[in-house]
């Protein structure tokens, strides 16, 4: 009895130790959360947590993200883009990290919504490079203030 009491004892303590640790990959971020509430970012690397206390609330990459998206213009033409975007500073992002898809397409079809370019019911004469970069513009006004960055926007008008 004494020794399966002393297994039982050794394994809940493994298992305590195994929860504490978490292991960070390179070009990541883990912000970890207590009761809720945002505790601290882990950087790349092992760390030690408290278990049943931490959680790590989001994983965040560092390195580049991809977004496509496509939108039906007034005439008719679909406007298909691609916007390449990363975080620059987790400590903002966090916050809003499960809606950077949503805040990058709502980003990129309002400043697009307010080129004079794009309202033209021909657009074949429209330059999809200057475009793009003047909506990279538009977008990372918005998106520097919570930690991220549009790299490059691509489109391409079917």
């Amino acid at each position: 009895m004494t020794t399966l009491l002393t297994l039982i004892l050794v394994f809940s303590l493994l298992a305590l130790i195994a929860g504490a640790v978490k292991r960070v990959p390179d070009g990541q971020v883990h912000s970890v959360y207590r009761h809720g509430k945002p505790q601290r970012l882990l950087p790349s690397g092992t760390h030690l947590v408290l278990p049943w206390l931490d959680r790590v609330g989001h994983r965040i990459d560092l390195g580049g993200q991809v977004l496509r998206f496509e939108e039906p213009m007034a005439d008719a033409h679909d406007l298909r883009g691609t916007v390449y975007w990363q975080v620059l500073e987790p400590e903002r992002a966090d916050a809003v990290i499960e809606q950077a898809d949503q805040l990058i397409r709502g980003g990129a079809l309002a400043a697009l919504r307010e080129e004079p370019e794009a309202d033209h019911a021909d657009l074949s004469h429209v330059d999809c490079r200057d475009l793009g970069t003047r909506l990279k513009q538009a977008m990372n006004k918005v998106l520097r203030e919570r930690g991220m960055m549009v790299t490059r926007v691509e489109l391409d008008f079917a």
